[in-house]
């Protein structure tokens, strides 16, 4: 499918043999269709008609047009497609098309997550299984495809957008030097039982085991504050059998409570608010025991900043509510430089026995599921402003040839669009690359007021305007 030179030759010889008014299609996911059409005598009649993996299974079909494309050739692909019981999509020549231009950007970026330390191959996979609901991890996703294939993939895309974030990471070049390439080797970023199976097995790349004294398990929890966080991690601290104290205040938890000596973890939810949450902590770190766990519930704070105005920054760390945890949902343990190892295990020992998902990254923009997803739904919109595909075309595109739950466009309206734009300028404000900035058409309809979220005007509004004659 890769081979550019290969598929011309096979076009070459079928444009000798077919009938002057046959259709051919190619099912390439990334090479140039118009390359290939050249290589015929009736380029007007050769179209891109890219199943998904497994076809039987399914539904997209994108239809790729050439700048001479017939459109009645077009038109016939695709009425062809919907015979076969399908769903058409019918877009430019481009690298990637839609769903490999979104899916590979969002993979690579996850390899490099990975390569850089920031989290664990499990932590990445659970993240976006649980906290996005997508039906695959990123790097087993990559498993199954096959990381020489996605290499292949990535340097199309890179030939064609200069965008760094599509040039391969190293590691995904390295390991195809070594020869894991994933499951059709047994090896990749997992170890699998044999040769194409889908049996993970244990490998050296798994963590030890905690040492019992280092991650004694929480015995006892306060929550000062209110709030989804809070409510959560008690609900979770409930479940695992965890006696837990609740205040509005710090002086309500000594006023209600027998104190707070015998407290293992203290979650401060009180908001965004800094000095609201630096001045609980201070009171916090002259009351609790010293050996006391400091939690702190909120998104938009410099948590090491926070940490750093008690005397106990190794014991301070975040949390983070993508889910409901009644609902086995995902917790992100946001961990400072300072934050100490067995501090971690601690919470995450109370999490998992509560019946959350808590997955551990370091402090940065996005912590790990928006870290991955809000430069995925970026780069959507950037698609979707530059006229390639509509708002329809990418959220069917997304969903029903990668199997997400949710197009970009449908996430973005529920997530709210001020949301990820505040959240995607964080991220660039980090990482300065060009391909994070904000695009543009997502801060102006921020500024119209296109908010998404319940109620709101938001892509699906936007969408319809765009269909309104006029």
């Amino acid at each position: 499918d890769l081979r550019l030179e290969l598929k011309t030759r096979v076009f070459d010889a079928l444009d000798g043999i077919c009938a002057p008014d046959a259709i051919l299609a190619t099912n390439t996911s990334s090479l140039s269709v118009t390359r290939i059409a050249a290589a015929t005598t009736r380029p007007a009649r050769v179209v891109g008609m890219h199943f998904f993996n497994p076809a039987p299974v399914l539904r997209l079909v994108e239809v790729v047009r050439t700048v001479v494309s017939n459109p009645t050739v077009v038109a016939d692909v695709a009425d062809l497609a919907i015979t076969l019981g399908k769903t058409p999509v019918v877009i430019g020549d481009q690298a990637g098309f839609i769903a490999n231009a979104l899916l590979f950007g969002y993979l690579n970026h996850a390899v490099e997550l990975y390569a850089s330390g920031y989290a664990t191959r499990a932590d990445l996979d659970e993240a976006m299984r649980v906290g996005a609901g997508y039906p695959m991890g990123p790097l087993a996703l990559l498993d199954l495809i096959g990381l020489d294939t996605a290499v292949e993939i990535l340097d199309t895309m890179y030939a064609h957008s200069h965008d760094r974030r599509h040039a391969p990471v190293p590691l995904l070049r390295q390991m195809v030097a070594a020869g894991l390439t994933g499951r059709k080797t047994g090896q990749g970023f997992y170890a699998y039982q044999s040769a194409n199976s889908s049996v993970v097995v244990p490998d050296h790349r798994d963590p030890a085991p905690s040492v019992p004294e280092a991650a004694r398990s929480v015995r006892r929890i306060a929550v000062v504050g209110s709030g989804t966080t809070a409510a959560g991690i008690a609900q979770a601290a409930e479940r695992a059998g965890v006696p837990v104290d609740h205040g509005d205040t710090v002086a309500d938890l000594h006023r209600d409570q027998a104190g707070l000596a015998a407290t293992d973890l203290v979650v401060v939810a009180v908001g965004d608010d800094r000095d609201a949450v630096t001045q609980v902590l201070t009171e916090l770190d002259q009351t609790c025991p010293p050996s006391a766990i400091l939690a702190i519930a909120a998104t938009g704070l410099p948590l090491g900043e926070c940490a750093a105005s008690t005397t106990r920054a190794r014991a301070v760390l975040g949390l983070h509510l993508v889910a409901p945890v009644l609902d086995g949902g995902l917790v992100e343990v946001v961990r400072t430089v300072d934050t100490g190892s067995d501090v971690l295990d601690r919470v995450v020992d109370l999490l998992h026995r509560g019946g959350a998902h808590p997955v551990v990254c370091p402090e940065g923009a996005g912590f790990l599921v928006d870290a991955l997803l809000v430069p995925y739904l970026n780069d959507a919109v950037r698609m979707v402003e530059s006229g390639y595909a509509t708002v329809a075309d990418v959220d069917a595109a997304m969903t029903l040839g990668t199997g997400q739950p949710m197009g970009p466009f449908q996430l973005l309206d529920s997530l709210g669009l001020e949301v990820a734009l505040e959240r995607q300028r964080e991220i660039y404000q980090q990482t300065p690359e060009p391909g994070y900035a904000p695009a543009s058409l997502l801060a102006r309809l921020v500024a119209a007021g296109y908010r998404g979220g319940p109620g709101g005007r938001g892509f699906a509004e936007y969408a319809r305007r765009e269909l309104t004659p006029g």
